[in-house]
């Protein structure tokens, strides 16, 4: 499993629950967390597959936006 970190636009519990059904119905998304309380709002995403495009891509359809960070 990859564990793949964004930082992203998500800030709030209301953000979080618009995600939500994005990121479940990823595949290879095993779980995910978002920091809200961090600066950059860091979304972790545990992933099968490492497809960090795909989570990219997930929260831009629903209007937020991630970037990936670097280790």
């Amino acid at each position: 499993m990859t564990s793949l970190k964004f930082k992203s636009t998500i800030k709030c519990g209301g953000c979080i629950s618009t995600v939500q059904p994005e990121l479940n119905n990823l595949p290879g998304v095993e779980s995910w967390e978002v920091d809200i309380l961090h600066p950059d709002k860091i979304l972790t995403v545990n992933s099968s597959t490492g497809d960090s495009q795909s989570v990219i891509d997930a929260l831009k359809a629903v209007g937020y936006q991630a970037e990936l960070l670097q280790a």
